[in-house]
C-alpha cells in the first residue's frame, strides 16, 4: 500500500510525537510499505525521519517528492541538515521542477495524492486554508481515503 503524508509546517500545541509514531506503526502493520514524503518543514520532515528510523527494522520504501530542486534553499541551517540527511535515507527522489515556480508545491501535493492509496494527514481542526487543507480536499475529490493524525 502506498501512503502519502501531508501536514502543517508548524506543529501545534496539541501535537504529540508519540501519537505520530503510533499512527505510523499502525499504518505499517496494516500493509503500508511505500511512503511519499513532500519534504516540507514540520510534519513532512518528522514523518520522513521516523520512517527512515523504521527502515532499519521494517521493509519499507521512502520516496522524496520534491516540488523543486532548490526546495531547501531557504531553510534554516539545522533544517537544511535534517533535509539532506533524510534525502540520504530515501529510496527514490522525484523532482518536479528545477527551480521554484508558482504552484509547484500544490503540484507536488497532487502528484502524491494521485499516486497513493491512502493519505495520512495532520490537519488541525478548523484549518480551512493552506497546503495541507488543499491536499486533503483534493484527496477527498479523488476518492482517496484520508487517515488523520
Amino acid at each position: 500500500m502506498i501512503c502519502a503524508v501531508t501536514g502543517h509546517r508548524v506543529l501545534g500545541k496539541e501535537f504529540r510525537r508519540a501519537v505520530l509514531e503510533e499512527k505510523l506503526d499502525f499504518l505499517l502493520a496494516r500493509g503500508a510499505d511505500t511512503f511519499l514524503c513532500g519534504m516540507a518543514l514540520g510534519f513532512d520532515l518528522l514523518c520522513g525521519e521516523l520512517l527512515a528510523e523504521r527502515k532499519k527494522s521494517v521493509p519499507l520504501r521512502l520516496v522524496a517528492c520534491i516540488p523543486c530542486a532548490d526546495q531547501s534553499g531557504a531553510f534554516p541551517p539545522a533544517a537544511k541538515r535534517r533535509y539532506d540527511a533524510l534525502l540520504g535515507s530515501c529510496d527514490e527522489r522525484v523532482v518536479l521542477h528545477e527551480r521554484y515556480e508558482t504552484g509547484c508545491m500544490f503540484e507536488r501535493n497532487r502528484y502524491m495524492v494521485d499516486r497513493c492509496d491512502l493519505l495520512f494527514a495532520y490537519l488541525r481542526e478548523g484549518s480551512k486554508k493552506g497546503g495541507t487543507y488543499y491536499t486533503v480536499r483534493y484527496a477527498e475529490r479523488q476518492k482517496k481515503p484520508v487517515f488523520y493524525l
